[in-house]
């Protein structure tokens, strides 16, 4: 059940990619990042209010929101500070890259949490497994010297660099979700609502010296639909994410391989939505990477 509770959080991540490459373009990266943050926490917040005033109901319908202790804040504030640092990031990045490079490179984020997953919780990978995680691995790297055809520098490029470490951090929170869930015993409204509080004070720290102050750069933030559609998808796909991790028998390292079966709407759907170049030639390495997914799906 939890593999199909993956596959469910990449459908709404592919659809959340695409908005967010439309959300970003020509726009202020930051208030475009606190906007869909807001968005998600406010849909989140709604059921935290429904478990407020009707607890009975929400309780019957699995809205229960746990109370939980200050260390457990802290361990939830942890979680904001990383995805924080990967959503900047990503999101810059997003906003100067292709989508179909950018989402590639995302796409290597399985392979660090493979690593982290073996040394941290002990999986144990089947050889099939390590074939598909470093055909992945192969098949981004391939997408690299398609990217210099359109005048993307791998090694120059500051945003490809953004891109890797947004991907490295990201995989990092992926790893600590599975602690936070299984460890810790945080159901998934009770995480997703305080991770989302947090990140946007966060947040606001950052725009209140890089943004607020700054008029010309508050006239040129552009408010798009996909903004709120952005903060709506992300927390669907986080749900569906945490609820498959909260079955003891999850793997941490194949669900990150499977959510990278997003890159199928990113890059087809958003290639030809975006008009982005050499669209043909990123179906064999994309080839490649959905060959790597099955073959970590299915290996068992």
């Amino acid at each position: 059940m939890w593999m199909y509770l993956g596959l469910l959080a990449a459908l709404f991540l592919g659809l959340h990619n695409l908005c967010k490459k439309h959300a970003v373009q020509g726009n202020e990266v930051f208030p475009v990042l606190l906007g869909t943050v807001s968005s998600g926490f406010l849909f989140v917040a709604a059921f935290y209010g429904l478990s407020i005033f009707y607890p009975d109901y929400a309780l019957e319908h699995g809205y229960n929101f746990q109370k939980i202790s200050w260390q457990i804040h802290g361990f939830i504030v942890i979680k904001s500070a990383i995805m924080a640092s990967s959503w900047i990031l990503a999101y810059q990045a997003l906003k100067h890259l292709p989508i179909t490079i950018v989402t590639p490179i995302r796409s290597a984020g399985p392979f660090f949490t493979f690593i982290g997953a073996i040394l941290i919780y002990q999986e144990q990978p089947s050889p099939l497994q390590w074939i598909g995680f470093f055909l992945i691995i192969f098949s981004v790297m391939l997408y690299s010297k398609i990217g210099k055809k359109e005048g993307i520098n791998f090694k120059r490029n500051k945003w490809i660099f953004a891109i890797i470490g947004a991907t490295f951090l990201g995989a990092s929170s992926g790893l600590y979700d599975k602690f936070l869930i299984q460890n810790l015993s945080l159901n998934p409204q009770t995480l997703q609502f305080w991770f989302c509080l947090y990140t946007i004070l966060i947040l606001l720290i950052i725009l209140s010296i890089t943004w607020f102050p700054h008029a010309e750069k508050r006239k040129a933030f552009k408010f798009r639909w996909s903004i709120i559609a952005v903060g709506i998808l992300l927390q669907a796909a986080d749900y569906f994410y945490f609820k498959a991790l909260q079955d003891p028998d999850a793997l941490i390292m194949l669900l990150s391989a499977i959510k990278r079966s997003q890159i199928l709407i990113a890059v087809v759907v958003g290639g030809l939505v975006f008009k982005e170049q050499n669209k043909r030639k990123k179906l064999v390495p994309l080839a490649g990477i959905m060959i790597g997914v099955f073959l970590i799906l299915y290996s068992n």
